[in-house]
């Protein structure tokens, strides 16, 4: 059976996902507690593979790796160290050529056609991080799923949930979840989303 895209991000009321360059990580804004993280780790856990861009794959590879050996954090944040560092990753990037931590690269003009491929390929839920790259798997018609914790706060600017999307997209609830500090999970299934065998070839 063919592996799903599931795009999960933390974002505001009005679907901002960094309120200054370089939130993604963890803005301010965000209200991430013990509860809310183990949850992370919970999804994370059961993710097959994760795909992410430059931009966000380096936000994590700058502190996750240092922080699953770090005594001075908390046992749930050492924990997700040693989650991402162990799962398989893709980077797609046109820039970077090599990566550590059971990460491969996907890069070219073929970047999509070759994230379809893996998605044939390969079971399970495969996390999609990144804007400019799930905004792509939507417009593809590849992204399978979109999973928001939204966080109590309206920026009024910064990166959007998506870029600009080509076509209006239909979505159906799947679940949905409270957590401490009035955040909530909201997991939605795309409606179009292409079957392994509907991909167009290259």
């Amino acid at each position: 059976m063919a592996a799903r895209f599931v795009y999960w991000m933390n974002v505001s009321l009005d679907l901002m996902i960094e309120g200054e360059p370089g939130e993604e990580g963890g803005g301010d804004w965000m209200r991430i507690g013990e509860s809310l993280h183990r949850e992370f780790n919970a999804r994370a856990r059961g993710l097959s593979m994760d795909v992410s861009g430059r931009v966000i794959y380096e936000t994590m590879e700058s502190f996750w790796p240092k922080a699953r050996t770090d005594s001075s954090l908390p046992d749930f944040m050492r924990e997700y160290g040693e989650i991402w560092t162990d799962v398989p990753k893709v980077l797609v990037s046109r820039t970077r050529t090599s990566a550590d931590y059971n990460t491969r690269i996907i890069g070219g003009d073929d970047a999509i056609a070759q994230l379809a491929a893996l998605r044939a390929e390969e079971s399970g839920d495969i996390g999609v991080g990144g804007a400019t790259l799930a905004t792509q798997l939507l417009n593809a018609h590849l992204l399978d799923e979109v999973m928001l914790f939204t966080h109590p706060a309206i920026l009024g600017r910064g990166r959007p949930l998506f870029d600009q999307v080509d076509e209006p997209l239909e979505l159906e609830l799947l679940e949905q979840a409270t957590f401490e500090a009035g955040v909530t999970l909201h997991r939605y299934a795309v409606r179009g989303a292409l079957q392994a065998d509907e991909v167009p070839g290259p």
